[in-house]
């Protein structure tokens, strides 16, 4: 397994991290990607790559929760760390438009999204994007961009069948799934029943949006096996086939050894 989105850098973590590295590993999970949040977490990310070398990769992206006044100074000295002919980057993320709290930064976050797109376009990177009501938003900037053959991933999908046919529609991406789909609630299974299962890669979000059983504590990356498991219940296939299909599609999308 691959938990292709975790903020484990974060200070969640800071009294047991090791443990939760080693629980992961128990658990299966072969390697774990870390998308960046804002300028302050670049270092503790990069930290905790250096001190787990191929296990931990990390992604450069401002996250549009944390665009303020000053996100062009953020994003210029984001550039910077991509601009090192040897950076570790394997992806930009964790990107993308939230106008679920506040729209007060609608403008910017719509302008540091399309400037990060391009950042992936040039350089060659995968995308991983987030959002939340911004649907529609999010469609029309990556319209512009539909023939810059990117790739990438929606990363926390919820959304409907409908949502899911447009979001596919750009063949370079799919669509992460976490937690969420193990909720009593989720209208998840019903609607990824009409998605392939190779437009699926797994995924935490540690330490939000744990499974159940741990619904409510702290998510880690040892649980995405919940979210396979259940994978396996809405395809009708073995979680070795799960497992399989899914970690072939996060290797390619990310291009790891």
């Amino acid at each position: 397994m691959i938990d292709t989105h975790s903020h484990i850098y974060g200070p969640e973590f800071d009294e047991d991290r090791d443990l939760v590295v080693q629980r992961a590993r128990e658990a299966g999970v072969e390697c774990i990607l870390l998308p960046n949040i804002n300028a302050e977490t670049i270092r503790p990310m990069l930290s905790l790559c250096a001190a787990y070398p191929r296990y931990y990769y990390p992604m450069m992206g401002l996250h549009p929760e944390d665009v303020r006044e000053d996100y062009q100074q953020v994003l210029r000295a984001m550039r910077q760390e991509l601009q090192h002919p040897r950076h570790p980057f394997i992806a930009i993320g964790e990107v993308g438009l939230d106008f679920y709290w506040d729209e007060t930064y609608r403008t910017q976050q719509l302008d540091a999204f399309e400037q990060q797109v391009c950042w992936a376009r040039d350089l060659g990177l995968p995308l991983v994007i987030h959002t939340r009501s911004a649907h529609r938003e999010l469609v029309e900037v990556m319209e512009r961009h539909r023939q810059e053959r990117l790739t990438g991933i929606f990363h926390c999908f919820g959304g409907t069948r409908e949502e899911a046919v447009e979001l596919l529609s750009f063949d370079g991406f799919v669509l992460g799934i976490g937690g969420v789909l193990t909720y009593k609630k989720s209208a998840l299974p019903e609607v990824l029943r009409s998605v392939p299962l190779e437009r699926i890669v797994l995924e935490t979000d540690a330490p939000y949006l744990a499974p159940v059983p741990h619904r409510g504590k702290r998510n880690e990356s040892a649980y995405v096996v919940h979210t396979l498991q259940r994978l396996a219940e809405v395809y009708e296939c073995t979680p070795e086939t799960v497992d399989e299909v899914t970690t072939k599609t996060a290797k390619r999308i990310f291009d790891l050894p």
